[in-house]
């Protein structure tokens, strides 16, 4: 159910060129005239620049440039992800407090969003710098879908965030199989996907999402200056996240409704669009073997399609790899 303040919230954003009266909002709300004055100056607090006249009533003319509940609402443009928001200033990792939401019943579409993280995770249990200014955030999802195809979901976000950073710039990033983006052959953004299930279905599916907004090269120590980029390094333009942050929301939600109505197989479409070097050879390392071979694509269910090392096409569901220029 929402909140007081974030119908407030919903009214102003969407009315946003006209002033909301104070017996408007009162009747809306369900509230006093006095207790709307009130929320008005909270907003103010969280530095919003509201407009007030006489006999007119309320408008929101600046919104702040910081990533909170109230920022991250106005002028989102989502029905149903991010609804429900979670925010805190540090945490061990949203993909933790995301599960304990998740377990204490979190809707479909929460998001839980933190200014830095003191212990950030990737892959297989790797570390990822989240203490600069990028966006660290976790989305609760409840999908209709068996265990086996939860995989799905970290190809449609790094599809999802690759149309978004499109939308904010003129960069066309490439996804990395299987959860990282790239500008210039360096990382920009990790994606971690975990899940709750039963043998045959999911409780609840966490996408986590970790993305260098406006950290400087020098922010990294020299080994990751090599390996790690951010939007602000690419173009030059610092980034007001809250308004990227709405951006992703809301290519992520067009491509889950897209998703859940069409299947996988235009997700397969736009993610193959964009891979890394689809065509090249990989050095593909699995817990049996290691050999070199073509990165051939994704399969229909978003499995690596390689060539084996005699030569013909296989699926694998879990892998190291690594590009490399061969010289014959």
């Amino acid at each position: 159910m929402q909140s007081t303040r974030a119908k407030l919230i919903e009214i102003l954003s969407n009315n946003h060129e006209v002033y909301a009266s104070g017996q408007r909002l009162s009747e809306l709300l369900n509230i006093s005239r006095n207790a709307v004055w009130k929320h008005m100056k909270e907003l103010e607090k969280d530095g919003y620049v509201i407009e007030a006249k006489p006999r007119k009533g309320y408008r929101i003319i600046q919104s702040p440039n910081k990533i909170s509940t109230n920022t991250i609402r106005w002028g989102l443009e989502t029905d149903w992800l991010g609804k429900e928001i979670i925010h805190k200033t540090s945490v061990g990792s949203t993909q933790l407090v995301g599960h304990e939401a998740a377990q204490n019943g979190a809707s479909h579409g929460t998001i839980i969003i933190a200014d830095q993280q003191t212990a950030g995770r990737g892959r297989v249990q790797k570390n990822w710098d989240s203490n600069g200014d990028g966006l660290w955030m976790t989305i609760v999802l409840r999908p209709n879908i068996p265990p086996n195809r939860a995989s799905e979901l970290t190809l449609l976000t790094a599809v999802a965030i690759t149309n978004a950073i499109q939308q904010m710039t003129n960069i066309d990033p490439l996804i990395k199989w299987p959860n990282d983006i790239l500008i210039n052959q360096k990382k920009l953004c990790g994606i971690l996907t975990e899940m709750q299930a039963e043998q045959d279905q999911v409780q609840y599916i966490l996408i986590g999402i970790g993305l260098n907004v406006n950290q400087s090269r020098q922010h990294w120590d020299k080994q990751l200056q090599n390996i790690a980029t951010s939007l602000f390094q690419e173009t030059g333009h610092t980034f007001e996240k809250h308004t990227l942050l709405q951006q992703i929301l809301l290519q992520f939600e067009r491509t889950y409704n897209n998703y859940v109505k069409h299947g996988f197989h235009y997700i397969k479409q736009q993610w193959e669009k964009h891979a890394f070097k689809i065509g090249s050879e990989i050095e593909i390392t699995t817990f049996h073997e290691q050999w070199v071979g073509k990165f051939l694509g994704i399969s229909d269910e978003g499995a690596l399609l390689v060539e084996s090392s005699e030569g013909s096409p296989i699926k694998l569901y879990s892998a190291d790899i690594k590009w490399f220029s061969r010289s014959n």
